[in-house]
């Protein structure tokens, strides 16, 4: 464990310092492309104005033979594509295999004032964001960066889950946690091919009808990640970190991504992932508030400005544990509505 005092110190000589608080910018939709499809690099200008966060992805779904031109193709969308106020991540490849050091090595000294956030993936224990960290400083001494660039860390194997809560406060260079269901799913030997969402096997029954035992009995499908994402939520939030959602695989059911994506948000995750442009406005939309909630909300809020006390508002008790929920969802809004002028107008800001 790092001495306290030192632990907002750079690591290296000349690195920038680290940051003291994450900054809460606006991240409810991470959407992936790969950075060697030029078709899909030409579409980019167009997309950053539907998106929070543009991510080069150099990892999963990139084929061996493309690494490096994934890599390549990243460096010159830095350093020549126009992507606006859209942040400009990537997720490097993982820490055992033959890529990561070059994508590092690469990316930080050609675009490390571009990138805000480094994706690292199958993260398992403290360990591995230390070795990243302290690489990270070398780098941006070496190169003069004016800011660190934040780590985000991927969730997706048993014992990453078993260490979440040392992972998450690993370094002030934690920006957040990313749920990877898929790979977790393998990692754990879990008997399901989807890439998140639920399963019709994994549910629960009615009991039997004593009269009529043969009658069919009301059925529930149950969520495969609950409990797994609520351990990386309070992990996350216990560190002053970011929780989102991962991919959502199945392209062709909206509904069951907008189902997962919500059930995301309500545990306190801040975004997820969009693999394809139609799951863009899907996260858009369940990760801003409800403007209906957000004005019951405020209506709380100017009946107890102070936090004390209790009142009754439409037959339901407020006191000072619902004030704190509506100031989440207030400030929330507020955040999202800042440069958005749909969002500003829903919430008559």
């Amino acid at each position: 464990m790092r001495n306290p005092r030192s632990f907002l110190r750079p690591l290296v000589i000349g690195a920038p310092a680290p940051l003291q608080d994450i900054p809460f910018k606006p991240s409810r939709m991470i959407h992936f492309f790969d950075p060697s499809n030029e078709k899909m690099a030409a579409k980019l200008p167009e997309i950053a104005g539907k998106t929070d966060v543009l991510l080069g992805n150099l990892e999963d779904a990139i084929p061996a033979d493309r690494k490096l031109a994934a890599r390549e193709g990243l460096v010159k969308i830095g350093r020549g594509v126009n992507l606006g106020d859209t942040a400009l991540w990537t997720r490097v490849n993982s820490l055992d295999s033959p890529w990561f050091l070059d994508d590092v090595l690469r990316l930080v000294g050609e675009i490390g004032d571009k990138l805000e956030v480094m994706m690292i993936p199958k993260v398992e224990g403290p360990w591995d964001i230390h070795f990243v960290d302290r690489l990270l400083s070398q780098l941006e001494a070496k190169h003069a960066l004016s800011r660190p660039i934040l780590v985000h860390a991927i969730l997706e194997t048993g014992l990453g889950v078993t260490n979440v809560e040392d992972i998450a406060s690993a370094s002030p260079r934690m920006q957040g946690m990313s749920f990877g269901p898929a790979d977790l799913a393998a990692s754990r030997r879990m008997k399901t091919t989807r890439v998140g969402g639920g399963h019709p096997g994994y549910r629960v029954i009615s009991d039997p009808d004593k009269e009529h035992p043969e009658a069919p009995r009301a059925a529930a499908q149950q969520d495969l990640w609950h409990y797994s994402i609520a351990r990386m939520v309070d992990a996350c939030t216990g560190a002053g970190i970011l929780p989102y959602y991962g991919p959502f695989g199945d392209i062709s059911d909206p509904l069951g991504c907008e189902a997962q994506f919500r059930a995301a948000f309500l545990m306190g995750c801040v975004g997820a992932w969009s693999l394809h442009p139609s799951q863009l406005e899907i996260a858009r939309k369940v990760f801003s508030p409800d403007p209906a909630e957000v004005a019951f909300a405020r209506r709380v809020l100017e009946a107890m400005p102070d936090g004390r006390g209790v009142l009754m508002l439409d037959g339901k008790m407020q006191d000072d544990a619902t004030f704190k929920q509506c100031q989440v969802m207030v400030s929330l809004a507020k955040a999202l509505a800042e440069g958005d002028p749909e969002l500003t107008k829903a919430y008559e800001f």
